[in-house]
């Protein structure tokens, strides 16, 4: 539609619904919901509806009932912010990933039959009999599956390396893969139908990523183990910097990834795609304390719901999630039914809403917001940021989230060149005689001469220090603080003092 309601002759839409149920429906039938959609020549105002009930779908009497909202309605079929008009940002290239894609039931193996096969008997075939998650296994509890990961094996070493488990893929794998009509499916049978290539390298050197599932009642993130494979149900942060994922699990990004997403299923939940909701958001510009607060308390999140679930089977993570939503509602304790109850007390869900209230409030500090902004100045100025961002990008300050990984690989020449400098532990030469120099408008620029006063001072130092030695003095400050934190992000310089001063990490 956005063509259409930005040309010379626009159209505009005058009335939308965009989340209908389909009605009379069977129990057997599939979930369908529509939108509808009138539009007009010219430039309108339009009236945009809104399911707020529904009841009786199943019957010849259905009821459904409507917000109404009257403005200029966009081509995602909202009202106000606009969030069709953001760019992808370069800062968060090569992060985002769906998972793998399977095309054969027969990779999947229970542990027992993976010890039939070897695993735990043969040399170096746990590196290739990995533990598995779909995305009920991460919404609810995992099933303890695993899953025959060949990637970066030929045939004849999976033969000759992993007989067993090269039979077992012969017989359960190839003839379904022999049926298909791509010729890469035929002829590498042996690996996944997609292993996710360029998502291989982003994994490499961290512990552990971070997932979300794609289709989910709740949007929620937590850190995976990095041996940990999941399928294409599951989106995939190759970051395992507590900060991004206290980030992500804010309400200024999940109210930001309702509305860029969409929304599918039985449940009628929302959709997390990385093209439209993780790569055009905006990270916050934030200090080294601020980054180290987020990420003590996303850990503290996340710590605490895999410690609920070890405890006790019966719970799981939408079920926690589910009397959290009651609770924010305003449901008090007492009002929950019995089930709840159970959850509410065996899943400590007032702690996980505490964690949460204090997870949104250091979020909001970083962008420099008022935490209780409504959701739509929260993506307004999102929306903003994101415009600023990528205008910043077309000047050449990129706000990587993962330098030491994306600039090799992404960044200008410039920036590489700096990089490798910095990873050999190098840094610009900077003469100062007597006048202080000017502290550099280029990004590149501004990290080798924060780390060069940290390499001469041979001693810790905070922004305030540093920036004292330029001709702008505390002027750069914001400028220092920002660098010391991607220094600190990337290993290069060390704290002692929780993010107060920072000091060249030498090599032992």
């Amino acid at each position: 539609m956005e063509p259409y309601l930005n040309a010379k002759k626009p159209l505009s839409l005058v009335m939308a619904i965009p989340d209908h149920p389909w009605t009379k429906v069977t129990r057997d039938s599939a979930a369908v919901r529509i939108a509808m959609t009138v539009a007009e020549a010219g430039k309108h105002d339009g009236l945009l509806m809104e399911v707020t009930a529904e009841e009786g779908v199943d019957t010849d009497s259905p009821v459904t009932l409507f917000d109404e909202t009257r403005g200029r309605i966009n081509s995602d079929l909202t009202v106000g912010v606009d969030l069709t008009t953001v760019s992808e940002l370069v800062a968060n290239t090569g992060i985002g990933h769906d998972g793998v894609k399977l095309h054969g039931d027969g990779f999947i193996v229970s542990p027992q039959l993976a010890e039939h096969l070897g695993l735990g008997r043969v040399e170096g075939l746990a590196q290739f009999i990995r533990p598995y998650r779909n995305g009920r296994d991460i919404a609810h509890r995992s099933r303890g599956e695993m899953v025959i990961d060949l990637f970066g094996l030929d045939q004849d070493q999976v033969r000759s390396q992993f007989p067993n488990v090269y039979q077992h893929l012969l017989t359960t794998v190839k003839p379904i893969r022999d049926q298909n009509n791509r010729a890469s499916y035929r002829d590498y049978w042996w690996l996944f139908g997609e292993p996710r290539r360029e998502m291989r390298p982003a994994l490499k050197d961290i512990r552990k990523y971070i997932a979300t599932v794609d289709t989910a009642r709740h949007r929620v993130f937590q850190f995976l183990s990095i041996d940990i494979v999941c399928v294409d149900k599951i989106v995939i942060i190759a970051s395992d910097n507590p900060f991004i994922l206290g980030t992500l699990s804010s309400q200024v990004h999940v109210a930001w990834a309702q509305r860029a997403g969409g929304w599918l299923g039985v449940g009628n939940d929302s959709v997390y795609t990385k093209t439209r909701t993780f790569d055009p958001f905006p990270f916050p510009a934030a200090t080294d304390e601020q980054q180290v607060a987020i990420g003590a308390i996303a850990e503290e999140l996340d710590a605490h719901r895999k410690r609920v679930l070890e405890a006790h089977p019966h719970l799981t993570l939408t079920g926690l999630y589910n009397v959290l939503e009651r609770l924010k509602a305003g449901a008090r304790p007492d009002d929950l039914d019995d089930k709840e109850r159970r959850i509410f007390d065996d899943g400590l869900v007032l702690i996980l809403k505490e964690l949460h209230e204090r997870l949104d409030v250091a979020v909001a500090e970083a962008y420099g917001w008022p935490v209780d902004l409504p959701e739509e100045e929260v993506l307004a100025r999102l929306v903003a940021l994101n415009t600023e961002r990528a205008k910043e990008e077309k000047r050449g300050l990129v706000r990587w989230l993962r330098p030491e990984y994306q600039i090799p690989r992404f960044g200008s020449e410039k920036e590489k060149a700096k990089q490798l400098e910095a990873d050999l532990g190098g840094a610009a030469e900077v003469a100062i005689p007597g006048a202080k120099p000017a502290f550099p408008s280029g990004d590149a620029e501004q990290t080798a001469f924060v780390l060069n006063a940290l390499v001469e001072a041979g001693a810790a130092l905070n922004a305030a220090d540093i920036a004292a030695r330029f001709k702008q003095g505390q002027k750069v400050r914001p400028a220092v603080t920002s660098v010391l934190a991607s220094l600190y992000r990337i290993g290069l310089i060390s704290t002692a003092d929780g993010g107060k001063t920072f000091a060249w990490r030498r090599a032992a």
